[in-house]
C-alpha cells in the first residue's frame, strides 16, 4: 500500500485573521446566511419549484477556501451550492433569480438551484446527480496539468457522496497523474437523513479515503474559518507544487434539512441547538471582532443591514423578472462543433 500523510488536523493554535480579513470572512458567510434564509423563505411561499438545499452552518467552508485561492483556481460543487456561487462573488440578483426560474438567472432560468454557473468567476456549478461534479472536478485539474496554468481545481462533495464508485475512480486518476485538485468533503454528518456511522463500514473518518492511492489527507474544524483557509493554504500549496491531489474532510453541520422537503426528524432538537450556540461559525467571528475591538455591535448591525438590502434586492429582481420565453426550450441544447 502507497504512503499517505492523511492526518487529523488540531492541537496546534490558529494564526489570527486581521481587521481586513475579520470584515471579509464575517461579511461574505453574513451574505450566505441572509441569502439562503431568504431563498428558504421565497420556497414556503411558492416562488421556488423543485428542489432547495440550504447552506445555512456551512457557510465557513467555502468562505476559508475561497479566502485560500488564487486568481485562476476554479471551484466545482454539488446541488447545496448557492453558498459557493456568492462566495466567488456571483451576483445574488443573479442566483436568485435562477432560483425563482427567470431569465435574468445564471442559467436563464432553465436551470434552477442545481444547475447554475460562471465561467467568468471559474464557478462550474452546481449539480443535481450525487458525486457527478467530482470527475468533472478532477477533468478540470487535468486541463490545469496539460496547459501548465498553475490554476487548481476545488472539487466540492458531501459525505454522502464520499460512498460513490466514481469518487474512487477520481481519487485513482488524480493521483496516477498528480493532478492539481483539491477534494474538499463537506462532512455535515448526514447522508440525507442517513448518519455517517450508519452507512460506514469501521471508520467514519473519510480525510484518508484516498490513502491507498497516497493521496493525502486532513480533517479539518468546518465552524471556523480560520482552521479552513489554513487547511486551504496548504492544500493549494500542496497542489502547486506538483506533489498531487489533496484531500481535506471538512467537519461541518447544516441547521436546516438535506432539503425544504425535509423535516429532519433524525435528530433531535437539542442537537440542532447545541451546535448552533456552541460552534456557529458566524457568531464565532463576530465575537472575536468585539472582543479585538474591530467593531461593536452598533457597526456589526450596520453590515448586517447592507446585507439585507442586498438580498431584498434579490429577492425582487428574482419576482419581477420576466420568465423565459417559450422558444428558449429549443436554445442551450446542442454545440455545434
Amino acid at each position: 500500500m502507497a504512503k499517505s500523510s492523511a492526518k487529523k488536523a488540531g492541537g496546534k493554535p490558529l494564526p489570527d485573521f486581521t481587521r481586513q480579513e475579520e470584515f471579509e470572512a464575517y461579511e461574505t458567510m453574513l451574505l450566505i446566511r441572509r441569502f439562503e434564509e431568504k431563498a428558504g423563505q421565497l420556497y414556503g411561499m411558492g416562488y421556488i419549484g423543485g428542489f432547495c438545499h440550504l447552506y445555512i452552518g456551512q457557510e465557513a467552508v467555502v468562505t476559508g477556501m475561497k479566502m485560500a485561492m488564487s486568481e485562476g483556481d476554479q471551484m466545482i460543487t454539488s446541488y447545496r451550492d448557492h453558498g459557493h456561487m456568492l462566495a466567488c462573488e456571483m451576483d445574488p440578483k443573479g442566483v436568485m433569480a435562477e432560483l425563482t426560474g427567470r431569465s435574468g438567472g445564471y442559467s436563464a432560468g432553465k436551470g434552477g438551484s442545481m444547475h447554475m454557473f460562471s465561467a467568468e468567476k471559474n464557478f462550474y456549478g452546481g449539480h443535481g446527480i450525487v458525486g457527478a461534479q467530482v470527475p468533472i472536478g478532477a477533468g478540470l485539474a487535468f486541463a490545469n496539468k496539460y496547459r501548465e496554468n498553475g490554476a487548481v481545481s476545488a472539487t466540492f462533495f458531501g459525505d454522502g457522496a464520499a460512498n460513490q464508485g466514481q469518487v474512487y475512480e477520481s481519487f485513482n486518476m488524480a493521483a496516477l497523474w498528480k493532478l492539481p485538485v483539491i477534494f474538499v468533503i463537506e462532512n455535515n454528518r448526514y447522508a440525507m437523513g442517513t448518519a455517517a456511522k450508519r452507512s460506514t463500514a469501521k471508520s467514519t473518518e473519510l480525510f484518508n479515503r484516498g490513502s491507498v492511492y497516497g493521496i493525502a489527507g486532513m480533517q479539518v474544524n468546518g465552524m471556523d474559518v480560520r482552521a479552513v483557509r489554513q487547511a486551504g493554504e496548504k492544500a493549494y500549496a500542496h497542489c502547486r507544487s506538483g506533489k498531487g491531489p489533496m484531500i481535506l474532510e471538512m467537519m461541518t453541520y447544516r441547521y436546516r434539512g438535506h432539503s425544504m422537503s425535509d423535516p429532519a426528524k433524525y435528530r433531535s432538537k437539542e442537537e440542532v441547538k447545541r451546535m448552533r450556540q456552541e460552534h456557529d461559525p458566524i457568531e464565532m467571528v463576530k465575537a472575536r471582532m468585539i472582543e479585538r475591538g474591530f467593531a461593536d455591535e452598533a457597526a456589526l448591525k450596520e453590515i448586517d443591514a447592507k446585507i439585507r438590502k442586498i438580498v431584498s434586492a434579490a429577492s425582487d429582481f428574482s419576482q419581477t423578472d420576466p420568465e423565459p420565453d417559450a422558444s428558449s426550450l429549443w436554445t442551450d441544447i446542442l454545440v455545434e462543433a
